[in-house]
């Protein structure tokens, strides 16, 4: 993934900033080559408003985001896409503050698949990520569902793939994608928490939309957002053919060598993350039966081609 945190122009955190008529943006103190230049916080509404993505619990986030509201103003709902640290934590303390309840789609674990939930059960940890393990939210919501938050009707948008709980969104042509679509970079699946099969279903579901705005989680907004998700799901397929290009059907591989050949030009720091996404698409593809595990499907298992 790139990393922007240096990048000359790149928008301070802490300041509110308008984007669009109801939309303000703040940004997170916690750039990263994870995170781009922070968690965009963003302020929907005006008067009575609603914050999607609180971020980090960080003390000096929370004050810019109560500072930055215009006098009389209201925090009366919090949104969260999905349960990563750099996400969801300030959303306890926003509430706490405010009395506002925070709506997501359920704790860490929810909406895990059975292959997933599988390999937990067997042992596969999360990858390092940054799960808020503790996350809860007050009020569940699930797909296809509409609420009132900010003066705004909301949809509700379940997206899993980057994260199981992930939720995106949308109201009025906009869609707030969180980390399932990002306009620097492509987001990272690493299971049990990413789930690769999930995540090309979800892309496909917001392809079908003709929606006309992004706001990512993180970066810049995505103003063609049909043009985004093609490339998105072709970088996937790519990576896929990458994958089964450099799989033998004679000789298994495990994933530290697949991910060597693959990713030739990454960072050292990067590669454990490179690993993670690899063994989505091994889990992907072991459960269309086009690539086996031997002795059974693990990180640690060696994989060759079957179909």
């Amino acid at each position: 993934m790139a990393d922007n945190t240096g990048a000359p122009g790149r928008p301070p955190a802490g300041v509110m900033t308008a984007l669009h008529p109801g939309i303000r943006r703040i940004i997170a103190p916690n750039p990263s080559p994870m995170t781009y230049w922070g968690t965009n916080t963003f302020i929907l509404g005006e008067g009575d408003v609603a914050v999607i993505d609180p971020g980090p619990a960080d003390r000096a986030h929370m004050d810019a985001i109560l500072s930055g509201l215009a006098r009389g103003e209201r925090v009366t709902e919090i949104l969260v896409t999905h349960a990563h640290l750099d996400h969801s934590p300030l959303a306890r303390h926003l509430s706490e503050a405010t009395g506002a309840p925070v709506i997501a789609f359920g704790n860490a674990r929810a909406g895990r698949s059975a292959v997933m939930q599988d390999l937990v059960a067997r042992g596969l940890k999360s990858g390092g990520e940054g799960v808020d393990a503790g996350f809860t939210p007050d009020i569940c919501v699930a797909d296809g569902e509409f609420f009132q938050a900010g003066g705004f009707e909301i949809e509700v948008i379940w997206t899993p793939g980057h994260f199981s709980n992930h939720l995106s969104f949308a109201t009025q042509g906009i869609v707030f994608t969180g980390d399932h679509v990002m306009g620097w970079a492509s987001s990272l699946v690493s299971p049990p928490d990413g789930d690769l099969t999930a995540f090309m279903a979800s892309c496909a579901k917001l392809a079908a939309r003709c929606d006309r705005i992004y706001y990512p989680a993180h970066g810049l907004e995505i103003t063609d957002p049909a043009a985004r998700m093609a490339w998105l799901i072709a970088h996937r397929k790519s990576r896929e053919n990458d994958i089964l290009a450099a799989l033998s059907h004679a000789r298994p591989i495990a994933i530290p060598a697949l991910t060597r050949a693959i990713y030739t030009d990454t960072p050292a720091p990067l590669i454990p993350a490179a690993e993670r996404n690899v063994f989505a698409h091994l889990i992907d593809l072991s459960t269309r039966k086009i690539v086996a595990a031997e002795p059974q499907l693990e990180a640690h298992a060696d994989f060759r081609r079957i179909g």
